[in-house]
């Protein structure tokens, strides 16, 4: 039986539960979970280790515990939008140290977990409530520089990359505000199926 590991922040977290490994949340993680599982009985065991408000900081302060000790033969990340929204609180982590520990954060992985695979997601945001008093001069150019250091590291390490911005943009030319990301930063069922369905794509060609 092969386990994957979804990890990140509050998009990723989902309301998952802290003491049952079966309850992955309300988000993409559990439908990823529900498809798999359903397609393929038995074959994988699934963690959620999300942690809401996280920044990529954390998860690394976080890599024994939640990630290496866990020994999953897969595992997703999605990070990047509270490194960002952190540092209206003087908070955040700017991108060069993003990309630092990110570097860092998987160097140290590997080193532990040499036949893990790995995928990397894409940070993303909307204009939405929590975004929109300061969306097109903070929180867009900031959230695409945190998103193309993760395309520069999944680069460096020839890891999967999945891009979500542009799909989300695309989605919500149709559609009313708040359609896909109700704040412009946590997705709404549908956001988290555009996910799941890019998460899908990709995990088919890395099994």
């Amino acid at each position: 039986m092969k386990t994957i590991l979804f990890q990140g922040d509050s998009i990723t977290d989902a309301d998952r539960s802290r003491v049952d490994n079966g309850k992955l949340g309300m988000g993409y993680p559990n439908v990823v979970a529900a498809t798999l599982s359903s397609a393929e009985p038995g074959e994988y065991t699934f963690y959620n280790r999300g942690v809401s408000g996280n920044r990529i900081v954390d998860v690394y302060a976080r890599i024994r515990s939640d990630i290496i000790n866990l020994k999953p033969d897969y595992m997703s990340l999605l990070i990047g939008v509270n490194d960002v929204w952190h540092d209206q609180h003087q908070n955040g982590v700017d991108t060069a140290k993003f990309e630092r520990i990110y570097t860092m954060l998987l160097e140290e992985i590997f080193e532990a977990l040499p036949d893990i695979k790995i995928v990397l997601l894409e940070p993303f945001v909307l204009k939405g409530s929590a975004t929109a008093d300061c969306y097109d001069d903070f929180f867009r150019p900031e959230v695409e520089q945190r998103a193309a250091a993760v395309r520069r590291v999944a680069q460096r390490f020839s890891l999967p990359f999945i891009p979500l911005q542009e799909d989300f943009d695309k989605l919500q030319e149709k559609l009313p505000v708040g359609y896909l990301l109700g704040d412009g930063v946590h997705p709404t069922y549908v956001g988290h199926g555009v996910i799941a369905k890019k998460w899908m794509e990709t995990f088919k060609e890395i099994k």
